[in-house]
């Protein structure tokens, strides 16, 4: 088990603020090296593509200890199967809705106007790099923890997305046990550094060595920390040092909700811990085991093949010049009995057993057996494919609301903090109070089924008793009509309000009683 260490080190207020910096990245890597020896064996085993957190040649081959590939293809569909359910492509997975500040007689028109910024944003993210970045973000979120950089980007692409590697960031918490420092190694060629940090600075030894050799790497830090000393906003700075030289090349300060570019979300979390802790963690056993058994399994099937044999050291047959191979012609001496083959001393049927119950212990982890037995002969319907989505709903239900609170939510809020900085779009703030995110994932819908599901079996339970003429004067049905179109992310413009429901009340009861006279005058014969 990884036991962090909690020791913050000690910070000496005329120590220069690029020491500080560089100091409190040294702590960080301290905490991160605790975790390396359980990210790389989940890496070894089951994201083998990825790169090490370790210093290893560049293209090396990583995948000669891999015998079974199920968690190596668990994790691809376990990532594609959290995109479609959080944040599918081509769709809105979320909506602006007027918070509980905004006036009840107000809400409507405000919901109107929020309708359109949602579709604006969404049209943004869905012309954006989002959905191939979130994917391989999604990778390292089996791990437990995921980082992803939203910047601004150019006139055609006004943002822009980044998964980084789990194996560059280094991260403290604060006493909130949120993240509070993000430390991000970069090596950036000398000729390079302006484009990277076009406003920033170098000093004269930085200059001379990159005089001498353009090409030459240097290794930059880069730091986003919170300022707690404004307690009324968010308020992060951003620095970029260089380790060799020890100088600050480039600084800038971010204020407000959603400023900080680096967003951090985890799976799940164990109190006094910074790095989260995913599902492949838990199925790591299974995968060992499932790839030794594999392994023993091919080399008893080698055994099998090409055979074991016994010989007779008479001095007549050498052993090393004879091939097994058909055609081969192979003396022996008068009397001795040549080559015996020898029977396997194992008998590998169990190893099936295990095989079975192992790789179905990762699909459950890592939530791919939701569709059930794909040889099954009746085919799937559409009902039980909607139960299954609402079964994984509820049984990732609490790393959903962290996902909810640490990934969906804060990516809007810095694409609004974005869109807002350019003048695309003009939108209070959201805070939960005037506006609020809510959202209508695959997977939040599956939830609110259930609610539906409950008062479609209390109008059942109610008909079924009373009677249907009873049912509509004890339940409210323009008002139950109003909470399923809410749960079912029914757009807002498509239900009327109780003011336009009234006239067509009135219109229709008019109308009913223009026709009574006429039905009077000509009877039915």
């Amino acid at each position: 088990m990884v036991v962090e260490a909690k020791i913050e080190p000690q910070v000496n207020p005329s120590e220069s603020q690029v020491k500080q910096i560089l100091r409190r990245y040294e702590h960080a890597k301290m905490i991160k090296d605790q975790w390396n020896g359980t990210f790389e064996e989940c890496y070894e085993y089951a994201l083998p593509q990825r790169e090490s957190f370790y210093q290893e040649q560049a293209g090396r081959r990583r995948t000669d200890r891999i015998f079974d590939e199920t968690a190596v293809v668990g994790v691809q569909e376990f990532a594609s199967r959290l995109q479609s359910g959080i944040v599918p492509n081509y769709a809105r997975w979320a909506d602006f809705v007027a918070g509980v500040e905004v006036p009840p007689e107000a809400r409507k028109e405000v919901n109107a106007m929020l309708d359109e910024v949602t579709e604006y944003v969404f049209e943004i993210l869905q012309n954006s790099n989002f959905s191939q970045e979130i994917h391989e973000s999604f990778l390292d979120i089996a791990l437990g923890t995921g980082i992803l950089l939203v910047e601004e980007g150019d006139a055609v692409n006004p943002i822009s997305f980044k998964s980084i590697p789990l194996p560059h960031v280094y991260m403290t918490s604060g006493h909130d046990d949120k993240i509070d420092y993000i430390f991000r190694k970069r090596r950036i060629r000398a000729k390079e550094m302006a484009i990277a940090y076009p406003n920033g600075e170098m000093s004269e030894k930085m200059m001379m060595d990159f005089e001498k050799n353009p090409d030459k790497e240097c290794e930059i830090i880069e730091t986003v920390y919170r300022n707690y000393s404004n307690t009324k906003e968010e308020q992060y700075h951003f620095c970029a040092v260089s380790k060799e030289h020890e100088f600050k090349i480039y600084e800038e300060q971010y204020k407000g909700l959603g400023s900080n570019p680096y967003l951090v979300y985890r799976w799940s979390k164990c109190a006094g811990e910074t790095y989260g802790r995913g599902p492949l963690m838990l199925a790591l056993p299974a995968i060992k085991t499932a790839n030794l058994t594999v392994e023993l399994i091919l080399e008893n099937a080698q055994m099998s093949i090409a055979g074991m044999f016994q010989v007779e050291d008479d001095g007549v047959i050498n052993t090393d010049n004879i091939q097994l191979i058909p055609g081969t012609i192979i003396p022996k001496a008068p009397g001795s009995s040549g080559l015996q083959p020898i029977q396997a001393p194992g008998n590998f049927n169990v190893s099936d057993l295990v095989l079975r119950d192992m790789r179905t212990n990762i699909k459950k982890a890592l939530y791919n057996d939701m569709l059930g037995n794909q040889n099954e002969k009746t085919p799937t319907s559409g009902t039980e494919v909607a139960e299954r989505q609402a079964d994984l709903s509820r049984q990732i239900g609490a790393a959903f609301g962290r996902l909810q609170a640490e990934m969906v939510t804060p990516v809007l809020q810095r694409v609004i903090y974005i869109l807002k900085k350019q003048g695309r779009i003009k939108i209070p703030k959201v805070n939960g109070r005037e506006i609020k995110i809510q959202s209508s994932s695959p997977l939040a819908q599956a939830q609110h089924q259930q609610d539906v599901a409950t008062v479609d079996r209390f109008l059942g339970m109610i008909q079924g008793r009373v009677g249907p003429e009873l049912t509509n004067l004890i339940v409210n049905q323009m008002a139950v009509a109003k909470f399923v179109a809410k749960k079912l992310g029914i757009p807002e413009n498509l239900v009327r309000s109780e003011e336009e429901m009234q006239q067509a009340a009135q219109q229709m009861q008019q109308m009913m009683q223009q026709q009574q006279p006429m039905e009077d005058e000509n009877p039915p014969t």
